[in-house]
C-alpha cells in the first residue's frame, strides 16, 4: 500500500476486502487482538507466528475506553497504537475493536485462524473468554491457536517499571485524532478578551514566614528559628479571580472578608488586578489566613486563622443578588468550606444563576467538609482523587472507575480530573458519533515542578475559559494544563498571564513540529 495509515479500516471494510469464509487455501485469513500499549519483541513475535499461517493478517486492538488494565491505560491512545500496528509491513490490516471484548468482530470477520498469547494458558480448564473465543471459532469452522511460548513479554511490566516519557506523542496523537490545530488553540486564547466572569468563593491569604533554624531546647521538643523576611500572596477565590483576569477576562470577584488589615491587602490587590470588587466586610469574622513557618526550604508548621462558621443569611442573599445581576459569560464557584457555602447556603446560590451562564464548580476538601457533588448539573467540575473519593464515599476503586462514576453522579458537561503530577484525565459527553472518545488523558507538561500549590487554580480559570470560548473540552485542557505547568514552575501563588501561556504553546507547537 502507498500509506500505512490505508490499513486502519472498519470491520465492514475488512470483509469487503478480504472476502467471506470460507475462503480459498491462497487467502487464508489469521487475527490476533490486543492492547498492543507498546510494540515490543514479544508482540513481533506473536503477529509473525500468527502471520505465518496465512496469506493475510488482521490486527484487532481493544479501543481506549474498554482498556482496564491499571490506572490511566491505556498509555498510548488507540489512533496511536494503531498507526503502529499498521506501520508493519507484514501486518496486512488493522481495526479499532469498539466492543467490550473481539467476539463481535469474530463472528463478522469469520478469520481462518485466531491466535491468542502463550501466556493465555493458565489450567486445564482455561479462562472463560478464551473458551468462548474458542467455541466461536468451532461454529464455524475456523482454528484456535496459541503462540508458542518461546518468548514472553509484557507491556504493562514494561511501562510500569521504566516509565517511558511519551507525553508529547501521545498529545500529537490526541490533536490529529480530534482534528484540532494549533491555530484554533491559539484563536481561543485570543478569544478570552473580554469574557464576562463572575467568581464567588472564599479568599484564602497565603503567608510565607522564612526563618533559619538555630537550635533546639534541650528540655522540650521546641525549634528555635530566627526570622528572615514574610511575603503574603492572596489565594483562593482571589487568585482564581487574578488567574482570569491575567488571561484577558473581564473580571467581578464576590468574597467574604473580616474587618482587618488582611482584608485591606486583599481589596488592594483586587483593585490593581483590575477587577471588579464585589467583596462584602463580615465584622463577625477574620479574614482567612494561612500561616507557614519555613526554615532553609523545610516547612516546619502551618497555622490557619479562619472561621468556618456559615455566613449569615442576610450576607447570603448579597451574594445571591450579585449572582443574580451576572447576565452573561461564565459564573465560578470556588468553594473552600470558609463560609460561604454550605449546606444551607449552595442551594440559593446555585438557584441565583440565570439561565443560559455557563456554570463551573470547584470543592476543596482539604478540611474534609465540602463535596464537589454540590455543583451537580454544571458545564465544568474540576476534582481531584481525594475530593472524588470523599464525595462518592469510595476508597476502593481505581482511578478511571471512580472519575466516570463522579462524572455520571454528578451530571456534569466535562469533567477535568485532576491527577497531580500525572497530569489530568478529562470526561465529556459524546454527542455524536464524530466524538472519537468520551474521555482522554493528557500528561503533566512540566517535569521539574518546583511548587505545586494553586496549580489547580490556575487549571480551573484557563480550563474554564477555554470551553467557554472554543465550546471543546481538549483545547480546555490542553490550556488548563499549560496554565497549571506554568504555576508549577512559579514560587508563590501568583496569576498565569496570557503571554505566559503562548509562550509554552508555542514551545510544545516547536516540540511536536520535530517528531513530525
Amino acid at each position: 500500500m502507498k500509506n500505512y495509515l490505508d490499513k486502519i479500516l472498519s470491520p465492514k471494510e475488512i470483509i469487503k476486502k478480504i472476502g467471506v469464509f470460507p475462503r480459498p487455501a491462497k487467502s487464508k485469513v489469521s487475527m490476533c487482538h490486543g492492547v498492543f500499549d507498546l510494540v515490543h519483541p514479544g508482540h513481533i513475535r506473536h503477529l509473525t507466528y500468527t502471520k505465518s499461517k496465512s496469506s493475510i493478517l488482521i490486527v484487532s486492538i481493544t479501543s481506549d475506553f474498554h482498556v482496564k488494565k491499571a490506572d490511566l491505560r491505556p498509555y498510548v491512545p488507540q489512533k496511536l497504537r494503531a498507526e503502529n500496528l499498521a506501520a508493519l509491513e507484514f501486518v496486512d490490516y488493522v481495526l479499532i475493536d469498539e466492543n467490550e471484548t473481539p467476539i463481535t468482530n469474530i463472528k463478522k470477520i469469520k478469520p481462518d485462524y485466531f491466535v491468542k498469547g502463550y501466556e493465555y494458558i493458565k489450567s486445564k480448564k482455561g479462562n472463560p473468554k478464551t473458551i468462548e473465543e474458542k467455541n466461536v471459532l468451532r461454529s464455524y469452522g475456523g482454528q484456535f491457536l496459541f503462540t508458542p511460548g518461546d518468548y514472553i513479554m509484557s507491556s504493562s511490566s514494561i511501562i510500569e517499571n521504566e516509565n517511558p516519557d511519551l507525553s508529547l506523542i501521545k498529545l500529537k496523537s490526541l490533536l490529529e485524532g480530534e482534528k484540532i490545530s494549533f491555530k484554533k488553540i491559539f484563536e481561543t486564547l485570543k478569544n478570552f478578551d473580554g469574557t464576562e466572569v463572575l467568581v464567588v468563593g472564599d479568599t484564602i491569604v497565603d503567608t510565607y514566614v522564612n526563618t533559619t533554624l538555630l537550635g533546639s531546647n534541650a528540655k522540650t521538643p521546641t525549634f528555635s528559628t530566627k526570622y528572615l523576611s514574610e511575603k503574603r500572596y492572596i489565594g483562593g477565590a482571589a487568585i482564581v479571580a487574578q488567574h482570569l483576569k491575567a488571561a484577558g477576562a473581564k473580571v467581578k470577584f464576590c468574597s467574604v472578608l473580616g474587618k482587618d488589615s488582611l482584608s485591606n491587602l486583599v481589596k488592594n490587590e483586587i483593585k490593581k488586578s483590575g477587577i471588579k470588587d464585589l467583596t462584602i466586610i463580615d465584622d463577625q469574622r477574620p479574614t482567612t489566613e494561612k500561616k507557614y513557618y519555613i526554615s532553609d526550604g523545610y516547612r516546619l508548621l502551618k497555622v490557619d486563622t479562619v472561621d468556618n462558621s456559615p455566613v449569615n443569611n442576610e450576607i447570603i442573599k448579597r451574594i445571591s443578588n450579585h449572582i443574580a445581576k451576572h447576565k452573561n459569560g461564565i459564573v465560578i464557584f470556588s468553594d473552600f468550606r470558609h463560609g460561604i457555602f454550605s449546606n444551607e447556603s449552595i442551594k440559593s446560590l446555585k438557584n441565583s444563576i440565570n439561565k443560559g451562564i455557563f456554570k463551573v464548580g470547584d470543592s476543596q476538601v482539604a478540611s474534609r467538609w465540602g463535596n464537589i457533588l454540590d455543583f451537580n448539573n454544571f458545564d465544568l467540575i474540576t476534582p481531584n482523587e481525594r475530593e472524588a473519593r470523599f464525595a462518592l464515599a469510595d476508597q476502593d476503586s481505581s482511578i478511571r472507575p471512580l472519575a466516570t462514576k463522579l462524572y455520571e453522579k454528578a451530571n456534569c458537561k466535562t469533567l477535568i480530573f485532576k491527577l497531580g503530577a500525572k497530569g489530568i484525565l478529562t470526561l465529556r459527553r459524546k454527542f455524536s458519533k464524530k466524538d472519537l472518545r468520551s474521555f482522554f488523558v493528557i500528561d503533566a507538561l512540566e517535569k521539574n515542578a518546583i511548587d505545586p500549590v494553586g496549580c489547580g487554580d490556575a487549571l480551573i480559570s484557563y480550563a474554564s475559559l477555554g470551553l467557554f470560548v472554543s465550546k471543546n473540552p481538549l483545547i480546555a485542557s490542553i490550556l488548563g494544563s499549560i496554565s497549571a505547568s506554568i504555576a508549577s514552575t512559579i514560587n508563590g501563588n501568583l496569576p498565569v498571564t496570557k503571554r505566559q501561556v503562548k509562550k509554552k504553546l508555542d514551545q510544545i507547537q516547536n516540540e511536536l513540529s520535530l517528531l513530525s
